[in-house]
Formats: structure tokens, C-alpha cells, sequence
């Protein structure tokens, strides 16, 4: 079943942007029948994705945009692209937050539960693009 996308913009590296349109796509989400506990698992994802985009990829930097684009099969497979006009980052160099030595560390926790919630994300070679993945239940 092809996708149908549901959500497409761009926003000022903001983490009351980040907000918005994160509610945004949820309602979105929600109007077209996704799951109640799928909801709260992309409200996660979208949150720290979002959010990281903002703050580490475009370092708040004002001038800088996040690019968001959401597409929802009938079926019921999500996926949403977002990229931020930073210089990137390796995913594999964030610490595992669960490790003894990296408990007391803020870094790494957003990425851990976006993996632990989503089916797949995937950053591209520089970095700066996260992709989010997950089959929901559609009600």
C-alpha cells in the first residue's frame, strides 16, 4: 500500500517549534486512527528527535531550519524524516547511557529510547538526517 504523506514543513531551530509541530503531527496521528499506545511511543520519538535535531544538530541556532516529513500507509506503517542543517554527528561515537560508567551522563538516553520504541532509525552518513520507523495499529 503506498504512503500518503501527512505532514511536511520546516521550522526555525526552536525548541517551542519543536513542540508545535511534534503536537502537530501527534493530532495528526491520532485523527486518522493511529493506536492510543502507539501515539505515546511516536510522541517519544518525535520529541527526542525532534528536539535533538534543535539543539545539537542546529545548536538553537536561530537561523538555522529543521525539515520534517511524516508519511502513514493505511496499513499502517509510519515513517518520518528529519533533518537539520548541522554538520552531523556518528551515532555510533554517542556512549550506551546504560553502561555503569555512562549512568550519570545526560548523553545518549534520547537515542536509546528511540531505539527501544521504533522498528528502525537510521541516521544518513553525515548525520544530520534521522529516519524513524514503525508499523502502528490503526483503530
Amino acid at each position: 500500500m503506498p504512503e500518503t504523506s501527512i505532514f511536511n514543513t520546516s521550522f526555525t531551530s526552536d525548541l517551542d517549534e519543536s513542540a508545535r509541530v511534534q503536537n502537530e503531527i501527534v493530532a495528526e496521528l491520532e485523527q486518522r486512527g493511529v493506536s492510543m499506545g502507539d501515539l505515546a511511543d511516536l510522541h517519544l520519538a518525535l520529541e527526542e528527535g525532534l528536539a535533538n535535531a534543535v539543539k545539537h544538530g542546529n545548536k538553537l541556532d536561530s537561523s538555522k531550519q529543521v525539515h520534517v516529513e511524516c508519511e502513514l500507509s493505511e496499513a499502517g506503517f509510519f515513517s518520518i524524516v528529519i533533518q537539520d542543517e548541522g554538520e552531523g554527528f556518528d551515532p555510533n561515537d554517542v556512549p550506551d547511557c546504560t553502561l555503569p560508567e555512562n549512568l550519570d551522563k545526560p548523553s545518549g538516553r534520547g537515542l536509546m529510547l528511540m531505539r527501544a520504541f521504533m522498528d528502525d532509525i537510521r541516521y544518513n552518513d553525515v548525520g544530520n538526517q534521522l529516519t524513524i520507523t514503525k508499523t502502528c495499529t490503526i483503530e
